[in-house]
């Protein structure tokens, strides 16, 4: 499986101590304050530091080969709950790892949703082609693994326009048909008119010749 999501960023990027206070134009200070052995993570830093530990936390689970295609979306306020709340955490992370290691009777896609309760964990799912909602949904989610087999809604796409350009081909092919048709008998009537016309004029010429006295 691919592994993505806004979540992966956490998993890559490495934090930065700094160990020095430094000013930025005078005002802002954007430093790690060292206070005896320990330093100090701003609000901001430390929850960046929870989401990337979660993130490997994730990223070990075993998830059932009918899933697919998993996201996992994760709201801000969820993950406040999970970093206040240590108990929390082991409880939404013992959920996902049930439900992301049990066997579906089919092929899906699912996504699941984490709050700041319980109440709030859902997960839904799709089968692999019905699986629209997914997309959807896992757009910008925290974790995300897909499928490395080709996405099947690619492959409805294609055959999609595969049919759609057949289509089009046989109605032109046809359109050409009666063009073509309609030209011959254009032509048709174009040759029975010219030769209607001659007979006419050859018919008045020779009346014309008899009336006078003429002949041939």
């Amino acid at each position: 499986m691919g592994i993505s999501g806004i979540g992966q960023n956490y998993y890559q990027n490495n934090m930065e101590t700094k160990k020095n206070t430094k000013n930025v134009n005078g005002t802002e200070k954007f430093a790690l304050e060292k206070t005896g052995s320990t330093q100090e993570l701003s609000e901001a830093e430390e929850m960046e530091l929870f989401k990337k530990e979660f993130y490997e936390d994730l990223s070990k689970i075993t998830i059932h080969k009918t899933l697919n295609n998993v996201a996992i979306n994760i709201s801000e306020a969820g993950f406040k709950a999970m970093k206040d709340d240590p108990e929390y955490r082991e409880k939404i992370l013992s959920l996902l790892k049930r439900d992301l290691g049990s066997s579906l009777a089919r092929n899906c896609s699912a996504v699941f949703t984490v709050g700041a309760t319980i109440k709030e964990y859902r997960g839904d799912s799709w089968p692999v082609g019905y699986d629209s909602e997914f997309y959807a949904r896992s757009q910008d989610s925290f974790f995300k693994k897909t499928s490395e087999k080709k996405d099947r809604q690619k492959e409805l796409l294609e055959e999609y326009m595969e049919k759609r350009t057949q289509a089009e081909r046989q109605q032109q092919e046809m359109l050409d048909e009666k063009i073509a048709k309609a030209e011959r008998e254009r032509s048709g009537l174009a040759r029975a008119w010219s030769s209607k016309q001659q007979m006419a004029k050859a018919s008045d010429a020779y009346a014309v010749n008899v009336m006078t006295g003429k002949s041939f």
